[in-house]
Parts: structure tokens; sequence; C-alpha cells
């Protein structure tokens, strides 16, 4: 009886424990509640999207069968398709951290996660339960996180185009397991402290933002900030659970044999565990967590040894990057190959979002051969929401199908325009063509080659179609002929790069303070394509270009014709006798697509007498097929002299076309042809018989050597292992037949002869060419060029980039510049002297100024930083992000033929209006015939025209660039495209700026400069006779300006 008395007062003292242990924990039956219904939620979630996902294929799969899927799908699905595609696009921009609001809500997110984790923190530290009641005041708090958090995770659920993945997201399951106990808590009354640790993972998400906000820049940082982020979250996770599972107990033991473990006492643990120490000061108790303690010993070890995390990163991010591209339909994306490396890729990027205006409506699939590095990889999340990134290679059928290049708007190639073996670069580009051509031929492509000899395998592929948008950016060719063309025309490189490129946001507002408001104002014209109205019908081009300058403020400089005999040729202001077609393309220097449309709407019978180009819009009228204005437009021309205030004063100032500065000779021309000048087979080159090597060679005792004048030296850095660059390319825009032959310029090579000697194979047959051994490092082989009375002096080389500093590069050409800028220095008292003394006659002033005019090739732009020096600093204004001599046009960097890709891309050709003028890949022989054809012959070229050579002694006069444009459009068929203009401060160097496309009531000085499209068959260089005939209108309330000189 007494042992009976005894054991149920034992039973009685173990039930009051018992009682006691519940009051002080959650009970099995609270536990298991939140566990099952955030599992439930878990689950739940991954049946419903299989679910959906089976329920469509079948609905699609009996549609498609009965014949309803046209009915129905066709009528409804793609509006909802475009809804659905255009709110997921919204969505993710808003998320991307591209934008302003992405990155508010990811370091919200961020923030947020590590305020619930320090409130997890503080209640397991200040109270003994497990299960709080919500008289606690951080309650509030947290709840009002999980809010924030669930409100993001349905945004980045809407987002997901992968529904599933996203679902099986590691931040997806932080959000079940944390965002659904607290709604269980407002059912249950008592909110759980359980796995409330999982919002440690959060900190993976730390390298993440930190390259995001840029505070993490280089390869070592980046991975330093996710091993450091790795290893916390891990350990907090694992103290977390460790901590969970020893203050429960086992479930399935009746008497609980859980124990009062702190936090810091479970974040001991675990360290000392990972590090294999184990002192026994500590140990766990339950069954579940020596579980837990026996895997995460072995995935500790393996997660922290040395070599495995940098093993276990690249293994991840190949997988990661083995996927397939999802196509959203209505949105266009194009694939970008090739070189795919950190400098390309931000070259691209930044030149591909400089073109886009609005919002960027264009994905961007890049395919890398390799997995991206850390700083690439850094670069397509901070573009997450343009630019995706798979593995694998375009000679592959299964990477072209991953990344869906059927479907395709184009596909870009890039190269390595700095390869050590240009050829075997340019061949891999053109089998990657042939691949994706033979597997897709519709597929438009754009590549870039290094040589201009290897353009030559491109039309030889099966399904290469210039018609279809196939086009090739040929670096050798457009940077070799632009310098040649810039030999003849100063400043043509920024005119170009102000006409063809749009500079991004961020580098405008670096320059603006650099500029010229004119020049700022130019820079918003760019070159575009429009189709022609067919009222347009044939009129002549002088004519539809005068009506578009007058009527639409647009000017008019090509026309593409889509059939006739000139099919698929771009002609660059043709002559009057070129009618236009129906149609046909135009090229156009405007601001905007809106400014262009004026010239597609423009009727005759609606907009005949419009003053204003802002009226001139879509009209409804119907008119006849093929009605031709031709007659009318000199009438109408007349009428708006007389109607509009700015012309109203000129009515009276027309003169005859006798009377012109620019002699018209096309008998001496013709005569010119018949005695001594030859050409080429094909009529656009000039040509002579081969010269030998041994005899262009120049001595310098002779004195060929130092009677040249007006030249052009062409300084070459190369020895007899460099790579070619093709001279020839150089040569051939000096020596177009659309040049008479006085119009020559005799060209110098400086360099080493046995470089020399191997390009001179390929120009031996172009007349005026000329060979000295030295270098450009020599003052003494410059003065032997006579590289004082040059023309232009331009630097070029033939190194590759080394291993080491890519800045290094440009170590020679640097140099070269800086001596020669010394050099012309010291000359430039002897020089002034010259000028005063020797000038006269037909020979132009400015071959004679006081500096050595030099234009130099750059690989890295960035190495423009080094010309800086003293003796221009003192009449620029510089930094270190837009040098002065970029900004002059004495330098040219290969990151302009680097943002002709996106042009190409952009405007939809390889900019014809710059091939136009620049070396084919024929090779030369001479003609069968003394007479050469007029045709190859009669086509323009580039100009710089001086408005007068002379000084005019009244300074209230006045003359704007409209009078100019029309006088000079009519009178001589010169096509004016911008202005260069003399710096009006301190300029003992004569510095000058290039204004593109000035406005109609743009005031010209005496001093200013013309770019200029000129007809072959004028020959003098400046308007002062055309200038004359202008009628005289005074200035009105305005002072006079001793530093400009106003025509009269």
């Amino acid at each position: 009886m007494a042992e009976h008395e005894h054991g149920g007062s034992h039973h009685l003292e173990d039930a009051e424990n018992w009682q006691e242990d519940i009051g002080s924990h959650c009970t099995d039956y609270l536990q298991m509640a939140f566990i099952s219904a955030c599992l439930s939620i878990f689950l739940g979630g991954i049946i419903v999207i299989m679910m959906f996902r089976i329920t469509e294929s079948v609905i699609r799969y009996v549609f498609y069968r009965c014949h309803y899927e046209s009915k129905i799908f066709s009528v409804k699905m793609p509006m909802l398709n475009y809804w659905k595609g255009h709110f997921q696009d919204w969505v993710v921009r808003m998320l991307s951290a591209q934008t302003t609001v992405g990155r508010v809500l990811v370091v919200l997110v961020f923030l947020f996660s590590i305020g619930s984790l320090i409130i997890y923190f503080i209640n397991c530290y200040s109270v003994k339960q497990f299960c709080l009641s919500f008289e606690d005041q951080t309650i509030t708090i947290d709840l009002c996180f999980n809010l924030f958090f669930l409100i993001y995770f349905g945004l980045r659920f809407l987002a997901a185009s992968d529904k599933l993945a996203f679902w099986l997201e590691l931040n997806s399951i932080v959000d079940f397991f944390t965002i659904t106990p607290v709604c269980i808590s407002f059912y249950l009354g008592k909110n759980w402290l359980g796995l409330r640790f999982l919002r440690a993972l959060r900190l993976m998400e730390l390298p993440k933002i930190l390259q995001f906000l840029h505070v993490t820049t280089s390869g070592t940082a980046i991975k330093l900030s996710k091993l450091l982020a790795v290893f916390v979250s891990t350990w907090l996770t694992a103290a977390g659970f460790l901590h969970w599972m020893e203050n429960s107990g086992d479930p399935w033991v009746k008497h609980k044999n859980f124990q009062n473990l702190s936090y810091f006492e479970c974040l001991y643990l675990i360290m000392v565990t990972m590090s294999t120490v184990g002192y026994g000061d500590v140990v766990v108790k339950t069954t579940l967590g020596r579980v837990f303690i026996l895997f995460f010993i072995v995935g500790g070890l393996i997660l922290f040894a040395n070599l495995v995390p940098e093993m276990a990163d690249i293994v991840g991010s190949t997988k990661l990057y083995k996927g397939s591209y999802v196509m959203v339909k209505g949105r266009k994306f194009i694939v970008v190959c090739g070189n795919v490396t950190l400098n390309s890729v931000t070259a691209f990027l930044r030149d591909f979002l400089a073109q886009a205006t609005g919002d960027v409506a264009t994905e961007i699939i890049f395919l890398g051969e390799n997995p991206p590095s850390l700083e690439l990889e850094t670069i397509f999340r901070c573009y997450a929401a343009y630019t995706s990134f798979f593995q694998g290679t375009v000679m592959k059928t299964e990477d072209l199908v991953r990344v869906q290049m059927e479907y395709a708007e184009a596909c870009l190639i890039l190269a390595d325009t700095c390869s050590a073996q240009p050829y075997v670069e340019d061949t891999s580009n053109i089998m990657r063509v042939l691949s994706i051509k033979n597997h897709y031929p519709n597929t438009r492509v754009i590549i870039q080659i290094i040589q201009s000899s290897n353009k030559l395998y491109l039309p030889k592929l099966p399904n290469w179609d210039w018609k279809k948008g196939d086009s090739v950016i040929c670096f050798a060719e457009l940077k070799l002929g632009l310098i040649a063309q810039s030999c003849l025309v100063p400043g043509l490189t920024l005119l170009l790069t102000s006409l063809f490129i749009r500079e991004s946001p961020q580098l405008q507002r670096v320059n603006v303070l650099m500029k010229h408001e004119q020049e700022l104002q130019g820079q918003e014209y760019k070159v575009m394509t429009q189709l022609l109205s067919n009222d347009f019908v044939n009129v002549s081009f002088k004519e539809v270009c005068r009506m578009c300058f007058v009527k639409m403020n647009l000017i008019l400089v090509a026309v593409e014709f889509q059939s006739g005999i000139h099919g698929n040729s771009l002609l660059i202001n043709p002559s009057s006798t070129v009618k236009l077609e129906l149609n046909t393309m135009g090229f156009f220097i405007a601001k905007s697509k809106r400014e262009l449309r004026r010239a597609r709407w423009y009727c005759n019978l609606c907009h005949n007498h419009v003053l204003n180009p802002e009226l001139i819009s879509k009209c409804r009228c119907k008119r006849k097929k093929g009605f031709s204005i031709s007659g009318g437009i000199r009438a109408m021309q007349d009428l708006l002299h007389l109607q509009d205030p700015y012309f109203r004063s000129r009515a009276q100032g027309s003169i005859s076309s006798t009377s012109v500065a620019f002699e018209e000779k096309p008998g001496e021309i013709v005569e010119e042809r018949r005695s001594k000048t030859a050409l080429d087979a094909t009529g656009m080159f000039h040509w002579c018989e081969a010269v030998s090597f041994q005899k262009a060679t120049l001595k310098r005792k002779k004195k060929t050597a130092t009677q040249l004048r007006d030249h052009i030296v062409c300084c070459v850095f190369g020895d007899a292992t460099s790579t070619l660059i093709g001279l020839r390319n150089f040569v051939m825009p000096l020596r177009a037949s659309n040049f008479t032959f006085k119009e020559l310029k005799d060209i110098v090579f400086v360099g080493s002869l046995e470089y020399l000697q191997r390009e001179w194979e390929f120009i031996q047959n172009f007349p005026k060419l000329y060979i000295l051994k030295g270098s450009a490092l020599s003052c003494g082989d410059l003065r032997s060029a006579s590289i004082k009375y040059c023309s232009m002096c331009a630097i070029l080389s033939a190194h590759g980039r080394d291993a080491g500093d890519q800045t290094l590069v440009d170590t020679k050409s640097i140099l070269a510049t800086l001596n020669i800028r010394s050099l012309q220095f010291k000359l430039s008292p002897s020089i002034a002297e010259v000028v005063t003394g020797e000038a006269s006659g037909n020979q132009a002033p400015q071959a004679l100024s006081k500096r050595i005019p030099i234009i130099t090739e750059l690989k890295i732009a960035s190495n423009a930083q080094f010309f800086e020096q003293s003796g221009a600093g003192k009449t620029d204004d510089l930094t270190e992000n837009s040098p002065s001599h970029v900004s002059q046009g004495t330098i040219f960097s290969d990151s302009f033929l680097d943002s002709l890709l996106c042009t190409a891309l952009v405007t939809g050709g390889t900019s014809p209006e710059l091939e136009e003028y620049l070396a084919e890949e024929t090779s030369l022989s001479g003609s069968t015939t003394n007479v050469t054809a007029v045709l190859p012959r009669n086509r323009c070229k580039l100009a710089l025209v001086t408005i007068s050579n002379t000084p005019f002694p009244d300074e209230d006069l006045m003359l704007y660039f409209g009078d100019v444009f029309s006088r000079a459009l009519d009178v001589y068929g010169i096509l004016c495209l911008g202005l260069y203009r003399l710096k009006e401060e301190s300029n003992l160097y004569e510095y000058r700026y290039v204004i593109v496309r000035p406005p109609t009531n743009f005031e010209i000085l005496a001093t200013d400069q013309l770019f200029c499209l000129v007809p072959f068959s004028l020959s003098a260089n400046d308007l002062t006779n055309m200038v004359k005939s202008f009628p005289k209108v005074k200035r009105k309330g305005v002072s006079k300006k001793k530093d400009k000189v106003i025509l009269p």
C-alpha cells in the first residue's frame, strides 16, 4: 500500500512536471500546425502549377484536333499574350537592379530581412517560449516586415516566366516557411519562433546588392563577398535549426528530452563542429540534433575547404547558363556571339542603350563559349532587364535551338579587334556566319571583320544576302578609309561621330561643359532613313533636296532605289539627271523620326502652301497613281521665297550659273582623261604602271624629299613580323577618280622598309606614292619628309596587343604624336615666315599653317589622356574623360567602329553612307582603253570649303546658313552638312570645332569652313564669288565685335 501511494505520488509529480513543460514550450499540436501549413503551401503550389501545365497542354491538344484552335486562340490569345507580356515586362523592369525602383526594392527586402532576423535574436534571449503572444511589441514590427515580404513575393511571382522554377528557388522557400506562420498565427493566437532563423539566408543577396551599388567591382572583392555571405548565412541558419531542435526536443519522445540552449551557445557549437575541434563542453542531446550534426559535418567540410568553393562556383555557373531562352511573344530579341568578353559586352551595351530611345524593347541574348567571369556576371546582373547569357556556340545546332536563333531579329558577331592573329579571328567569325546561314537562312547577320581581304569570303557563303540586311563592319577598311578622308577633310571624324553615333546620357553630361552651345545642338542630329513620298516621283534629287530643306527642315543627303537601273544602289548627292522613283529610300540628317515622317507624308495638293514644317501631317486625299509635281517645283520655290519672311529680302538675289567660284571644266576633264590620266579597269581609281619599291624609296640627300609641299605624311609603326594593316585601304580613298590628277596629294610613308615592302605589293599601281626609311620618333626623319610643309600627318600602328597592360598598345603612337607636336612648337616662327613669304598663287594657306595637323590612330580610346601636355593645355579646357583632341578630330579611336555595330542594327545597314567613300576589295588593273567612261568618275566627293579667302572690312553685314545651303545647292549642286568654326578664345594654333547641321537662321562668319558634298566637276575651293552675289542685309541693333569678321 505504501509502495502504491509512493508510486501514485511519483506519477502525480511527473504529470505536474509535464504540465509545467507544456506551459514553458509549444505543444506538438501547435508546432505541427505551423509546419503543416508551410508544407501544404509549398507542396500545394507545386501540384497546382503542374496541374495547370498539364491542363493547358490537354486543352491545346484537344482544340488542335478539333480545328478550333484557329478560331479561339487566334482571337483571344494574342491580346491576352500582349497584355501579359507588357505587364510582365513592366514588373521585370521594376524589380531589375537596372532601374531605381528595382534597386530600392532589393535593398529594402535585404534590410527588412536583417531587421526580422534581429527581432528573432532578441526574442530568443528575452523569452523562453517558442510560441509568443501578440502582446509582445516586437511581433507587430515583424508582422509589418512579413507583409512587405508577401507583396514582394507576389511581384516576383508575376515577373517569373517559369513559375515552377521560381517556386523552387531558395528565396521562395524562405518566404514559404517565414511568411506562412504569420498568417497561421492569426488563427491560433500564437506566433511561432521556430523557422524564423531562415531569414539569415537572405544574407546570400548581399554580394548582388554590393554589385548593384558598385561597392565591389574587382573580381577579388566579389569573390570575397560571396564567400563571406555563404559562410555567415550557413552559420546562422545551422545554429537556428539546432537551437529549435534542442529547445523543442524529439516529437516522438513522450517525456521531452529538450535542453535550454541559448542561441549563442548554438553558434558556438556549430563553429567548433565545422572546425572539427569539438571541445565537448556543449553537446547535442536530441536525436534530430545529432542527425543534423552528422550531415552538417560533411557539408561543412565540403563548403569551407580552400579550393572546393571556387570549383563549386564554376560548376554552378556552368549549369546555370546551360538552359534555354524562353521567347516572349511580342518582344524582339537579338543574339550576340563571338568575342563575348567584359570589354566587348560593356562597350556593346553602352552603345546599344545609347542608340535606343525611350524604353528598351529589344532583349539581348549573349551566347558565349566560356562561362562568364565574375566581373562579366556583374554586368549581366546589372542589366538583367535587357540581357540574358547562355553558354554555348553557334557552331552547334542544339545551342542555336536553345537561343531561338530562328526567331531572332538579328545575330551580331563580335570580333577581337586587337587579336594577335586577325586572320584566324576573321575566319572563325566567318565560320559562325556559315553555321547560322546553313540552319536559318533568313536570319539577319551583322559581322565584324578585322582585315578587308577576308570580306571576299562572305558573298560566297550560301544564303548571304545584302538585301535582307546582312552587313559587314570591316575595321581595317573603315578605319583607314576614314583616316584617309580626314587627311583631306580635317574634322571629318568628329562630324561622322556626331552623325552616326548617339552618345549615352552619362557621357553627354560629362562633355556638356567642354563644348559650345552650337556644337551641342548639332549633336542632336543623326543620319536616319525614311521612305520618300511618291509625290516626288520623276523629280530630280536637287529639287527634292531643296524641297525637304525649305519646306520640311530636313537635309536629304542620299537616296536608295529599290528597283530600276539604280536598283539596290546608294546614290549620295547624285546629279540632276537622276530622277526619283516609287518607294525610294531617303537618307536624312534629322533630329527625330517624327521629323522624318514629313518626307513620307508630304502631299503636293495638301502641303504645297504650308510654311510651318510642324503642320505637315498625314492627309487622306486621293490622287491618281503616279502623279508628279516636277512641273510646279520651281514656281513653288519662288512662291516660298516671296512669302517666307526669312527669304523675302533675298528673293531678288538670284544669280546665273555662269558667275561661280567653282569653275566647272568638263572639257578640261575630258582632255585630262584622254591625255595623261589613267584609271583602273573599274574607272573608280587613278592608276599607273607598277612602280618598283626601290624607285619609290626617297633618298635623304636628293632634292625630291625636301621639295615636297602640301603632301600627306603617313607614319607607320611595324616590322618584318607585324601583321599587315592594309595600307591599300588608306591609299584608295586618296586616289579616287572623282579627284582630278592635279588634286591628288603626294603621300610619303615613313617607317620600316621591311614592313613597307610587304605592303608595297598592294599599292604599287597608285600614282604619287613615296617611301622614306625612318621613324616618327626621330625628328631628323620627320624633317627629311618635309613634315612642316605637309597638309596632314597620319600616325598608324601595325602592332597588336601584347599580354601585358593594354594601355601600352598605343605607346609608339602616343610618343610619335608628342614628338611631332614638340617639333611643330619649335618650328612655329619659321613656319609663319614661310606662310608670309612663300604662300602664293593656288597654294592653299592651310597647307603652310602655324601647326602641323596630325591625326592619330588609337587602339584604346582612354589613352587619349596622354596627349594632354602643356602645349595644348594653354588653349583648351581639358578633362580626362573627354580630351580636347578628341573634340578637335585629331584622334581616331577604334571605339568609333565598335559603335557602328549598334548603328548598323538600329539604322538597318552597315552605314553605306561611309562605305561609299572607301575602297572596294577588287584588285587594281589598268584600263584597256585610253578613254574612260564619265559615269564611274561622276560621283561627289567630301570637301572642306572655305567661305571666303579674303578679309572683309564691313562688320555690319549678315549671312545665314539657309542662304548658303540653298544657293550652293541651286547653283553648284553642293550639299552642305555642317560648319568648321574657329574657337573664339585665344587660338594660336587655329583649333576649330564642328557644328553639325546648323539652324536655317544660323549666322555664318567669314572664317567658317563648310563640310560639303561637292560634285566631281567642280575644281575651286571657296565660295567667295557666290557670297559676294548675295544682297546686302544690315545688322540691326547689334554692336560690333572685334573677334568676329562678318561677311558682306
